[in-house]
């Protein structure tokens, strides 16, 4: 007989007809001892395709992944180490000679950067490359759930745990710099943020031991979810009071920029773990790390390794152009505005083509920018989403610049989870 209804993965009444038995070629069922059925067609709804289950697995693939990555140990490591450094960045920016405030948020900046990459990095590789060397995941795609589901169902549970992961560590940044760098032994010691900060995380060590012990739930992710909520009133409370506990205005401590400067590393992080896990499809643990850790690197350098060359080029066409009477002045005015609100410009006369620099060329010189403007767009560019400069200097973040910037991110970690789909369809998982 024919089958009805709809599978709990999503397939329906057309493959269950096909397991019951064949069609004619006139479109009717046949039943598999060759007969013709009596059924009628027209009694059976006609089958459509449904998004709601393929939601409801990639909703279920998200939630374990997510839970999956905050129980690796190597989170709590990057977790703890993190912290420390976090926390020693205080006095050991004191020795910088007048740039200690510079130099702690240079140090906290980038140490929630470092531990987004290595989290990145080993946490898909648990959660997709060690599940394809161990054949787990050929269970999960064979029942029946599609692998561009299966692939983005990983990419967000990862994604989650780490931008999870990286707002704990923010919160103890924000609490490392609302006390700032002791300069003097005049300076006060900020006791709201130690007594809150330090009582916030050892009460949230105490909750996640409790839990462990009484409930058996897994103490690495457990402490993570307490910690931030608990963090996070800390900080708020924390900036209502000065360092001798009196009251003072809830913004007068709260530093935009610095949000802006996190949101900026939030999309660098997203970008790695997209990158690591379009990566894991096709390489082991080992090189996975190697190639999410190099690319990080590379990422970091790419207007030295690129954009110096690009530039170079450019710069010759443009003395050509000049040489050959093909060039103007114009005056350029750049606008810089400070959080003091206070506002300066600074003037000069730049020389631009009248005709396009590519007239100006060789045809081995173009080949050559070409090759360099093709490499500098496929490397992830991870300078243009470091805003510690204009943080240490006090200058207003744009936020027409934050948006290109954030929307560059977003659109290089469609192309990464497209490509690593395009990767893991002809993965052999057998």
């Amino acid at each position: 007989m024919r089958a009805r209804g709809t599978h709990e993965y999503g397939i329906g009444g057309a493959q269950g007809s096909a397991r019951a038995g064949k069609l004619s070629r006139s479109g009717e069922p046949r039943l598999p001892s060759g007969r013709r059925s009596t059924e009628n067609p027209d009694d059976f709804p006609p089958t459509h395709y449904d998004a709601t289950p393929m939601l409801q697995q990639l909703l279920a693939i998200s939630r374990n992944t997510f839970f999956e990555s905050l129980r690796q140990p190597v989170v709590l490591v990057v977790v703890v180490a993190a912290s420390l450094l976090l926390v020693l960045s205080n006095p050991l920016a004191a020795f910088t000679l007048g740039e200690d405030q510079r130099m702690l948020i240079d140090i906290g900046l980038a140490t929630i950067f470092l531990a987004g990459a290595v989290l990145a990095s080993f946490l898909a590789t648990n959660v997709l490359g060690r599940e394809i060397a161990n054949r787990t995941a050929l269970t999960v795609i064979s029942k029946p759930v599609g692998r561009p589901v299966f692939m983005v169902g990983k990419f967000l549970g990862v994604l989650g745990a780490l931008l999870l992961t990286c707002f704990a560590l923010t919160l103890v940044f924000m609490l490392v710099e609302m006390h700032s760098v002791l300069e003097t032994v005049r300076d006060p010691i900020h006791v709201p943020v130690l007594l809150f900060g330090f009582g916030g995380a050892a009460l949230a060590v105490i909750v996640a031991v409790w839990c462990n012990y009484f409930y058996g739930a897994a103490f690495t992710s457990t402490v993570v979810f307490v910690s931030v909520p608990i963090l996070l009133v800390a900080y708020l409370v924390s900036l209502n009071f000065t360092p001798d506990f009196s009251a003072r205005p809830f913004g007068e401590a709260f530093k935009e920029n610095i949000w802006l400067a996190v949101a900026a590393l939030a999309t660098c992080v997203t970008m790695l773990a997209a990158i690591a896990v379009a990566v894991s499809t096709r390489l082991g643990q080992v090189l996975t790390l190697v190639a999410t850790v190099g690319l990080f690197v590379l990422g970091l350098l790419s207007d030295w390794i690129f954009g110096r060359l690009i530039r170079s080029f450019e710069s010759d066409w443009l003395a050509r152009a000049s040489e050959a009477g093909l060039t103007t002045e114009v005056e350029v005015v750049n606008v810089l505005e400070r959080t003091s609100g206070e506002t300066s410009e600074m003037a000069h006369l730049a020389e631009t083509a009248s005709v396009p620099l590519a007239d100006m060329a060789t045809s081995g010189e173009m080949f050559g920018w070409t090759l360099l403007k093709v490499g500098y767009s496929l490397l992830p560019n991870f300078q243009v989403l470091w805003l510690s400069d204009a943080v240490t200097q006090s200058l207003v973040i744009p936020a027409d610049y934050l948006v290109k910037t954030i929307a560059y991110g977003l659109i290089y970690t469609t192309a990464a989870i497209a490509v690593g789909i395009a990767l893991f369809q002809r993965r052999d998982l057998g």
